[in-house]
């Protein structure tokens, strides 16, 4: 492909200041998120009822990332910035109505019926313990109580399909800020309700099950204001046979199997984990809570930012600054996702240890939950590249393809599961995640090159061999500061949050400095520039 040149002044900075925001509210939203952990680590452990708790959250979790927040923001977005850039509000607003009122009454069918049909569900989701429970064994119980549970947490689908909607809505407006705050109700309704209900009632999960509803309800709230005075919120209305909503259905429908790869692999993990060891659901689980953290602080965050931009410039046809800023996206990534995968690596067992290791989660589950951690993180760039490349598909209103290449990720992450489970067991799930999740990016980024449509620019090429330079110099000094698991776990946990604060501080200034010396620039990323593609 011949080089093209695009100058946009101010295009760099719009991206950097929007994508500082969402990732300022997602650090908010992911530090209350490990508060929320560790106290629910502190009162569930990593026994049977954290693998109950974990499992019946899991099914509304994934269908949230694959339905609500997955297919449907992917489907939506570029639809609506069609419709804001040739038709104006008033089509907006038209279409906002006819969307939520065809979408709303459909997941209001599901939520019903999966909330009747709970003990089903568990009996595919949870297939182990269900065996366990027809042949009279212990693990039995596991699926009765996860099939009751399954009934209090399963309307937060209802509430974050809306919370969704009205998100996608507003980042389509540029305010981002809104959307990527919400999430921090859902922490502070799960934290309290595991510090002052879980200890007046039997079962504590029942409890934290009971704040998943109650964070789904607050952060569907939070927003209409929101909406309303940005003129947004209106009434929903029926509208199935509408074109917009029609092309929507028609884009969402196959977006079902292509979105989220990640979650997809991490749920079929949570179905095999339940035929092994107790504590390999929740392992599986803490460990991916870890991963969740830069993955989405940067990842989803810039994955949000760019779609709406990617769909704007796709509308108007404007090639060049659609390279622009896919060609950006990926170097921020990467600015961020190699050293926190050599990081989480390097520090895996002393941030375990210093998080969650107090009450009912034990020195053998700090260990065991690092293995699986390490294994994810060899994919944790890849699964954040994948973020940035799927939405160029997607802002196109190209869905086959991603969709086909998930359909081969899915697959090939079966695969892995049958070939390293059995040798590695629960590890083997997080391994067969990682290598499922390369392979997707791996496919997505061919997809856009063969088709002409982006591929990295020397600049991104010359960027990565940097980062990754400063990552290992970063991961070296690491490993030889970090002392054994056994000699940190003798530590207090004044001492060890100092040590570790420490280590992050080590972290940060080598892998800069490093950088700095290499002659990267914070002013790369905001100034303006020429990309090459």
């Amino acid at each position: 492909m011949p080089a093209l040149y695009y100058r946009e002044p101010s295009v760099s900075g719009k991206l950097l200041k929007s994508g500082m925001i969402v990732s300022f509210m997602t650090l908010i939203s992911r530090i209350l998120g490990l508060v929320r952990d560790v106290i629910v680590a502190n009162v569930l452990g990593a026994g049977a009822a954290a693998d109950v708790f974990f499992m019946a959250n899991r099914i509304p979790n994934f269908l949230r990332r694959l339905f609500a927040e997955g297919a449907f923001s992917q489907a939506f977005v570029p639809v609506l910035a069609e419709v804001k850039e040739k038709h104006g509000d008033d089509a907006v607003r038209l279409l906002i109505a006819r969307a939520s009122g065809t979408l709303g009454l459909i997941v209001t069918g599901v939520t019903l019926l999966a909330m009747i049909g709970s003990p089903v569900l568990m009996m595919l989701f949870g297939a182990g313990w269900f065996t366990a429970y027809l042949n009279g064994e212990p693990e039995g119980d596991k699926y009765l109580q996860a099939a009751f549970l399954l009934k209090i947490t399963f309307p937060y689908l209802w509430f974050i399909t809306f919370v969704a909607l009205s998100g996608a809505v507003l980042n389509t407006y540029n305010r981002f800020a809104v959307a990527a705050f919400t999430p921090v109700f859902l922490n502070i309704a799960m934290i309290g309700s595991a510090l002052w209900l879980a200890p007046q009632m039997q079962n504590p999960a029942e409890a934290i099950a009971w704040g998943v509803f109650l964070g789904g309800l607050i952060q569907f709230l939070f927003q209409l204001p929101f909406l309303a005075k940005a003129g947004l919120l209106v009434r929903p209305r029926w509208g199935w046979s509408d074109p917009y909503v029609t092309r929507i259905r028609t884009l969402m429908i196959p977006a079902l199997f292509g979105v989220s790869v990640s979650q997809i692999n991490l749920l079929l993990d949570a179905i095999i984990a339940s035929f092994l060891v107790t504590g390999a659901v929740s392992w599986l689980y803490y460990s991916d809570r870890l991963l969740e953290f830069p993955l989405g602080l940067f990842g989803i965050a810039i994955a949000t930012v760019i779609l709406p931009g990617l769909s704007r410039h796709y509308a108007a046809a404007s090639e060049a600054a659609f390279r622009y800023m896919l060609d950006w996206a990926v170097r921020f990534i990467c600015l961020f996702g190699i050293p926190s995968m050599l990081g989480l690596i390097v520090l895996a067992e002393p941030i375990i240890s210093t998080v969650f290791m107090r009450g009912e989660f034990k020195a053998e589950d700090v260990l065991a939950t690092s293995y699986s951690l390490m294994a994810y993180c060899s994919g944790l760039v890849t699964l954040m590249l994948i973020k940035v490349l799927a939405p160029a598909f997607y802002a196109r209103q190209d869905i086959k393809t991603p969709v086909r290449i998930a359909i081969i990720a899915m697959v090939a992450n079966m695969a892995f599961n049958l070939m390293l489970a059995p040798f590695l067991s629960y590890v083997g799930l997080a391994l067969a995640t990682a290598m499922s999740g390369t392979l997707n990016a791996v496919l997505l980024y061919r997809g856009l090159k063969q088709r002409g449509i982006y591929q990295f620019s020397r600049k991104t090429w010359v960027f990565i061999g940097k980062a990754t330079g400063a990552g290992l110099v970063m991961a070296g000094a690491l490993y030889w500061l970090t002392p054994g698991l056994q000699s940190w776990i003798s530590l207090g946990l004044a001492q060890q949050t100092l040590d570790l604060a420490g280590l992050f501080a080590v972290a940060v200034l080598s892998y800069f400095a490093v950088l700095w010396l290499l002659g990267v620039r914070l002013s790369d990323f905001k100034r303006q520039t020429t990309a090459e593609s």
